[in-house]
């Protein structure tokens, strides 16, 4: 049988695929025991260098526009960064099957149907993208500004092109450079935001929204910090993990992860609402309004250090998008899918930066994704509960006929319930140009996160639990005999 015992080997050999400042060599394959060279609590260190960053200020800053009073804000802040916790559960089937999210997810929807819900988190990881790379562009603007220079079209188009470039080095490099690099830049960041923080404190004005927002809006800053939070992560989770050995402790996976996310999240978010009880409109335009929350000689240290960070968080999107494309058939190495991501996000950001406000542009974004995002993480983690928590890893890597293929290469009751999950989640779902009937019966309340998930965990039960089952049972019959024969485990087609 296999063994749950972390497998012992020398460092050398572990960076042999994965070697920092070099091009990472595993895409969306199998990696070997002796190839896990990372630990829990390197995850810490990335995750935090990821999270310490402008763009979750600009959240918190967004969240006060919705007209909550600051003490709402506090709650709905605290509670939201909670979700944190699904980033950690999401990050426990990596070490185990040693590959990405979207081919674990292969287990659940089949080779095939894997391919739908793929598409809509590529969609969503250029989104994020792009939102990052639009923020560093605005501030390529402000910093010309600031010398001088009047930025036009030929300027601004310089700029995306400069920063889609630069964006690129990271992602193109993987996962080894990704980690150390975010691990180094942790403490410049956390200096940064002291420094803010040191700026900021004694201008607050508790008093600002003093009336409150209704509980209705109440749901609605709920849903958005959730999205942004830790439910937007969740399926980047085991994209950073599969380098952890099978049998590291799972409480500590999951541990590192919040404590590296949550944490710096909420008392980040908590400093942009703070910024935004006494600077106007700071999450309309927060790379011009944000600033004005602070003396004119910290502008330029701030947007130097903030396109820095935002080109961090940026790197994680990027390499996850393009091991989404690997697991959506493209046939390319994954360094290549890289390329065409950065492509894609720059054209988007092109449209950001010329045809629409930043804060609507977000805003608009957000909702879409939380109708398809809360439903597929409560079906993965469902599936991966009713399979006792272990997966095949050479039958997750076939694109053909094994055992996740069933029915055309699709689960079917895994579709139904994605499906069914997004519908509940659409008629919770409350945005300025759409109200569906829950919301609308219960006055504009979103309760979208909820419903989705609900829906769709239960349905995914009553469909599947008793086929995946006996899946479980021949996964452990499979894992047996692979026990006695370990090139029977690698990755294949």
């Amino acid at each position: 049988m296999i063994t749950d015992e972390p497998t012992r080997r020398a460092p050398d050999a572990s960076h042999a695929a994965d070697a920092v400042f070099h091009i990472e060599r595993h895409g969306i394959d199998h990696v070997e025991d002796v190839e896990r060279w990372a630990t829990p609590a390197g995850l810490f260190a990335m995750w935090a260098g990821a999270i310490v960053n402008f763009e979750i200020l600009v959240y918190g800053a967004v969240l006060m526009s919705f007209g909550v009073d600051f003490v709402q804000a506090v709650m709905l802040i605290v509670v939201g960064n909670t979700t944190y916790a699904l980033v950690g559960l999401t990050s426990l089937q990596g070490p185990d099957a040693g590959t990405s999210t979207f081919t674990i997810n292969r287990a659940a929807y089949g080779p095939n149907g894997n391919r739908l819900v793929a598409l809509f988190n590529w969609l969503t990881q250029v989104g994020f993208e792009t939102e990052g790379i639009a923020l560093v562009v605005l501030a390529a603007i402000a910093l010309a500004a600031k010398a001088g220079f009047h930025a036009g079209t030929p300027l601004k188009v310089a700029f995306i092109l400069l920063a889609a470039a630069i964006q690129l080095v990271l992602p193109l490099l993987g996962h080894a450079t990704i980690q150390k690099t975010l691990r180094l830049l942790t403490v410049p960041f956390v200096a940064l935001f002291v420094v803010l923080a040191a700026l900021t404190v004694h201008k607050v004005r508790v008093d600002a929204y003093a009336h409150g927002a209704s509980w209705q809006t109440v749901m609605a800053g709920l849903a958005f910090v959730i999205i942004v939070s830790g439910l937007g992560w969740t399926e980047n989770g085991n994209d950073y993990s599969r380098y952890i050995p099978r049998g590291a402790s799972r409480p500590a996976i999951v541990g590192w992860v919040v404590a590296g996310t949550a944490l710096p999240s909420i008392l980040l978010m908590l400093l942009g609402a703070a910024v935004a009880t006494y600077v106007p409109n700071a999450g309309g335009n927060p790379v011009t309004d944000l600033p004005r929350a602070f003396p004119g000689w910290f502008l330029v240290p701030f947007l130097v250090v903030s396109v820095l960070q935002l080109f961090a968080i940026n790197s994680l999107d990027l390499y996850s998008s393009g091991l989404t494309l690997q697991a959506l058939g493209l046939r390319v190495a994954r360094w290549q899918a890289v390329l065409v991501d950065t492509v894609v996000a720059g054209g988007l950001t092109a449209y950001a930066i010329f045809d629409s406000s930043f804060n609507t542009l977000l805003t608009d974004f957000v909702d879409s994704v939380i109708v398809w995002i809360g439903p597929w993480t409560a079906i993965f983690l469902v599936d991966w509960w009713l399979r006792r928590f272990r997966y095949v890893p050479a039958e997750l890597q076939r694109t053909g006929r094994g055992l996740y293929w069933r029915t055309g290469g699709v689960h079917v009751p895994a579709i139904v319930a994605q499906v069914l999950g997004s519908v509940a989640a659409a008629m919770a779902l409350a945005t300025p140009f759409y109200l569906g009937p829950i919301s609308s019966a219960t006055g504009g309340a979103d309760f979208s996160v909820f419903t989705g998930m609900a829906v769709a965990a239960a349905a995914y039960f009553a469909l599947a639990a008793r086929a995946v089952r006996r899946e479980a049972d021949v996964q452990e019959r499979l894992l047996g005999v692979a026990g006695g024969d370990a090139a029977s485990l690698r990755g294949r087609g």
